[in-house]
């Protein structure tokens, strides 16, 4: 029973990406570890192939509807590889409640971050090198020592700093979080083995979510999906805080 919860909401995480362009990644590992028991180290890899491959091809959809910026995404992916794979050599160093407790405190600080600023409009500079690849840099680290795709930090970053209207700034949001994906698992297959048969489940799924959310995009009030999405992030990273705070 639990199992098929685990793969529902495997759905919705991809629905979460195609819809925002973030969002999906940062309660794969609560679901994996919570949901499907599976310990959380060993969750954190496969949250980064679940996550990678679904954003993939959000990306590659949002390619083919024009909604992409190449340069951007080139920074902050080259940056952030090389982030993710510093990343994931320290996921082992800790405890499992450690790494789930400071998942929690990233969950709020983002969540209540997204719900201050549900929509992002202010007015940005120009895709500059140097504030690109440091951001990019930033989103890679958190990327692979907690095994999440870091969209919900990417994608402010790409209209804040690289001048990105909102919707070129999802499609290259989702390119960001593949290449980071990638190279986190990268050095994640290092240390650990993990299930494949229901990693590929989990992403088999999330896929068909993510076509639906790409369909969606256009058709619901970002403004609403974010405040709503913000919310239930902060509540699970408050129970996440609480459940591993002793």
């Amino acid at each position: 029973m639990t199992l098929c919860l685990a793969l529902a909401l495997a759905a919705f995480i991809g629905l979460s990406l195609g819809l925002l362009g973030s969002g999906g990644s940062i309660i794969t590992l609560p679901v994996l570890v919570y949901v499907a028991r599976i310990p959380a180290q060993q969750a954190v890899g496969m949250s980064l192939v679940i996550v990678g491959g679904t954003c993939s091809l959000g990306a590659l959809l949002n390619m083919l509807r024009g909604d992409f910026n190449l340069r951007a995404a080139s920074l902050f992916s080259l940056s952030g590889m090389a982030g993710a794979f510093v990343g994931a050599k320290f996921t082992h160093l800790v405890s499992e409640s450690m790494l789930l407790l400071g998942f929690g405190w990233l969950m709020l600080v983002a969540g209540m971050q997204m719900l201050r600023n549900g929509a992002i409009t202010m007015p940005s500079h120009p895709c500059g090198p140097s504030r690109c690849l440091a951001a990019g840099v930033v989103v890679g680290v958190l990327t692979g020592f907690l095994g999440v795709g870091g969209g919900f930090l990417v994608l402010p970053a790409l209209v804040l700093f690289a001048g990105l209207d909102m919707k070129p700034a999802i499609g290259t949001s989702l390119a960001v979080i593949a290449v980071n994906c990638l190279s986190g698992l990268i050095g994640q297959l290092r240390y650990v083995n993990f299930d494949w048969p229901l990693t590929l489940a989990f992403l088999a799924l999330s896929i068909v979510g993510m076509v639906s959310g790409t369909a969606l995009a256009n058709c619901l009030p970002s403004m609403l999906l974010r405040r709503g999405f913000a919310s239930c992030v902060v509540l699970l990273g408050i129970a996440l805080i609480a459940r591993n705070m002793y």
